[in-house]
């Protein structure tokens, strides 16, 4: 397993520019491309394709592989993988890093993936699935209003009702709709206006043709993520993500704000009854539909009194769980990669760094509903100073003058090693404190009271 790999990276985030960091530490790699040079981190690392990028043309990029001789092709968005590049890119000589598209409907369809955990018997939230408007919000209305029970039992109806007010369901667009098609409401009147703005308003558009009302979990929350290569499965290092975009888990849902890992609330016994009653029957539920998986398997966990319970499956790494993942990772990311594509997962030797490490991410003015494009960065190059620390780059840009500047809501992914995943996290802020642009945002509290 020495030999030279000529490598595509698909994606322009701040989890490919982690990836392709990593990449460039192979002793495998052989000449490296990008789909998305105008990442500034990712065009310092590696060439780009000179074909167009889309799968209406992803003719151009076979015949790119074709003629540069590419031997691996590494997927990191879901919308690829859900489109079906895996399929249209994989050739004989050329591996692809990621499910195919029926394996990514995992992700792609929630309905679909909420079904399949239904027959495989896969710990989940009870949930139903709506294409009507009107039947998702006059069953929404019905959770909000439980019958009612005869006069001696009025203070149970109104201590149920109590009980429904605090907890309204979760609302979610089946489709793909960039990390924001799950809304956590707060009170029904915010659950009703999650389900008109999906399917009335299509403000997720196709994404929100189907919704899934699910029931709200209580507990924990935890990343587990695994490589698998259609029948070994590798289980990573657990990472807690967080979503919401202020501190104190307030404010909007977001792409992800921060991660960290290892997660601290889930121990060893757990990650293994995980493994056994989650991940293995989700893959044997694909193999016995004639559907074989390859790439990452991510399960976004709720840690219930009733045991570990699936909120959702992705089909990639997650960002920014992938930073700090990459961070810790010492064993050859191509052997790895190679191993999942050939079924050769078990031969592969996998080494972690022992400390923890925390990601912080900065973002632009206005995410997530409308960030600025085009705000100098400074002190990127301070804080990549920092001993133990790596900036990963997501939505930033290089301008006509050469300047760094923002281009999407994430710009920049902070990741710092330490002891425990408190130091790491300290490590991250103080390279977080020397990096400046207008109106950036960032969360104080990631890791912070992590032990």
């Amino acid at each position: 397993m020495s030999e030279k790999v000529n490598v595509l990276l698909v994606g322009g985030g701040g989890r490919e520019h982690a990836i392709a960091r990593k990449l460039r530490e192979s002793r495998r790699l052989g000449d490296l491309w990008i789909t998305h040079p105008e990442n500034a981190g990712l065009s310092k690392l590696a060439k780009p394709v000179d074909v167009p990028v889309s799968f209406r043309e992803i003719y151009r990029l076979e015949q790119f592989c074709d003629k540069n001789k590419v031997g691996l092709v590494v997927i990191g968005p879901e919308d690829p993988l859900c489109e079906g590049w895996t399929d249209k890119l994989r050739a004989p000589g050329r591996m692809v890093f990621g499910p195919s598209a029926e394996a990514a409907k995992l992700e792609g369809d929630k309905a679909w993936s909420k079904q399949l955990m239904r027959s495989a018997s896969i710990p989940t939230g009870d949930a139903r699935i709506f294409t009507d408007y009107r039947a998702a919000k006059d069953y929404l209305a019905s959770r909000e209003s439980p019958p009612a029970l005869d006069n001696r039992s009025r203070g149970l109806v109104a201590k149920s009702r109590d009980a429904h007010a605090e907890a309204p369901p979760v609302i979610k667009a089946a489709g793909l709709a960039k990390g924001k098609g799950v809304v956590v409401p707060q009170t029904f009147k915010e659950a009703h206006e999650a389900l008109e703005r999906m399917m009335v308003k299509k403000e997720f558009g196709d994404a929100g043709r189907r919704v899934v009302i699910e029931e709200r979990l209580e507990g924990t929350e935890v990343s587990v993520l695994a490589i698998v290569d259609g029948g070994n499965i590798l289980v990573l290092p657990a990472c807690r993500d967080h979503k919401r975009l202020q501190d104190g888990d307030k404010g909007p849902n977001t792409g992800g704000m921060g991660a960290y890992c290892p997660a601290e609330n889930i121990d060893e016994e757990t990650l293994r009854h995980v493994e056994r009653e989650i991940l293995v029957p989700t893959i044997d539920a694909l193999r016995r539909d004639g559907i074989e998986y390859k790439g990452v398997l991510y399960a976004g966990i709720m840690l219930t009194p009733a045991g570990p319970k699936v909120l959702e499956f992705n089909c990639r790494f997650g960002d920014p769980e992938c930073q700090p993942l990459m961070a810790r990772l010492k064993s050859d990311l191509i052997d790895l990669l190679c191993g999942a594509c050939e079924g050769t997962l078990d031969r592969v030797e996998v080494e972690w760094d022992e400390r923890a490490a925390s990601c912080v991410v900065m973002a632009a003015r206005g995410y997530p509903e409308a960030p600025k494009k085009g705000a100098p960065i400074q002190g990127i190059e301070d804080a990549e100073k920092v001993k133990d620390v790596v900036v990963s780059i997501a939505g930033a840009t290089r301008d006509r003058d050469g300047a760094t500047v923002t281009n999407g809501g994430r710009v920049l992914g902070v990741t710092g090693l330490g002891a425990t995943v408190a130091e790491a996290s300290a490590k991250a802020y103080e390279a977080v404190r020397m990096i400046s642009f207008e109106g950036a945002q960032f969360r104080t509290d990631i890791g912070v009271a992590s032990k």
